[in-house]
């Protein structure tokens, strides 16, 4: 079930709600989907590329277009492909439903720039292997393919094996650039000091690697987790727990306050399914993202559906967050000897 259009109840980003939710109310939009142009740049790289927001999925298009500027860590597929990817701040992407699908992405043109509920923004560069249905609500311009090829080639580079960090910007054409993620507010106490310390958390690491994180790529691991001292089973349990949590937990536990799920059924879905795998993460290193859980259930019978809906956004943005830098720091390349193979060659790789 979707969230209806227009509902400023269910929406908590439209009409009295956004109020409520947001601290900086964005402007009322003047221009046409179709009329709208976006920059994405990448400053290291000197890249810049347009595209025309195409009148596809306005309502992802105008939650886009109102969060702008922003900048974010660039992400790159590392199964589907030659797909570029990144966190974006807005929240609402989390629920808002597409008016128009591509079945297959694999179909969509070079330079297809698509809004996914997994709060990331992505474009489509060059082949892709993953047949999966995607939203999309722009399109870069013709003569700027082979700058956004190059800058592919380039974030691949940095996300398998140089691991330096490659930030991306992206802006209302013709705009200066800029950034800002959104602080979300609750009328409860308790969940009001949440919201702004996972904001703090949140902003603090989101161009920067969180300390945490970092440490943990480096072998500093307090709790010693990693049996007979490795790490990278660790990194990789952490990498697997982590964008779950994100994506599917909170994105999951957004929708379903959106589309009205009873109170009651929400705050146990929260209990099953939130604790376990933070607690092993706490374990593991991310103890802020632990202490932020538990400050979540010890406040949950006392939040009413707008309450709940921001922590819940709030988290997802923070936990996406680190699950981007998760998929940066990752030691991909030490397994840089295991290549596929094709149907005619042997199964044995030294």
């Amino acid at each position: 079930m979707s969230a209806p259009k227009n509902d400023s109840a269910r929406d908590p980003f439209a009409g009295k709600l956004q109020q409520r939710h947001l601290t900086e109310q964005g402007k009322v939009l003047t221009q046409t989907s179709s009329g709208r142009h976006i920059e994405i740049a990448w400053p290291d790289l000197g890249i810049t590329v347009t595209a025309k927001l195409d009148g596809r999925n306005t309502e992802l298009a105008d939650a886009l277009w109102e969060a702008l500027p922003y900048q974010s860590l660039q992400g790159h597929a590392l199964v589907a492909g030659q797909h570029l990817y990144h966190a974006a701040p807005i929240p609402s992407l989390l629920h808002l439903s597409a008016s128009t699908r591509i079945p297959d992405r694999r179909e969509a043109p070079d330079g297809t720039v698509f809004c996914s509920a997994l709060q990331h923004l992505g474009i489509k560069y060059g082949t892709l292997t993953e047949p999966m249905p995607a939203s999309p609500v722009g399109q870069i311009r013709p003569e700027d393919i082979p700058a956004l090829q190059e800058a592919g080639r380039a974030v691949w580079d940095s996300v398998y094996s140089t691991k330096k960090p490659i930030l991306v910007e992206v802006r209302k054409a013709g705009t200066e650039g800029g950034h800002r993620i959104p602080l979300l507010t609750a009328a409860d106490p308790d969940a009001s000091r949440l919201l702004h310390d996972v904001y703090t958390a949140t902003e603090r690491a989101w161009l920067s690697p969180p300390q945490e994180l970092a440490d943990l790529h480096e072998g500093v691991i307090p709790s010693g987790a990693g049996s007979f001292e490795t790490v990278l089973p660790t990194l990789l349990f952490v990498n697997g727990e982590t964008r779950p949590l994100g994506y599917a937990t909170y994105g999951g536990l957004v929708r379903a306050a959106v589309q009205d799920m009873p109170m009651d059924s929400l705050r146990h879905m929260a209990r099953l399914l939130v604790g376990l795998p933070a607690e092993f993460l706490g374990y593991c290193g991310l103890e802020q993202l632990w202490s932020f859980t538990q400050r979540f259930l010890a406040c949950l019978d006392q939040l009413d559906r707008d309450d709940f809906l921001s922590v819940v956004n709030q988290l997802a943005l923070y936990v996406n967050c680190l699950g981007g830098w998760n998929l940066h720091l990752y030691p991909w390349d030490s397994g840089d000897h295991l290549r596929q193979l094709r149907p005619s060659e042997s199964v044995h790789q030294s």
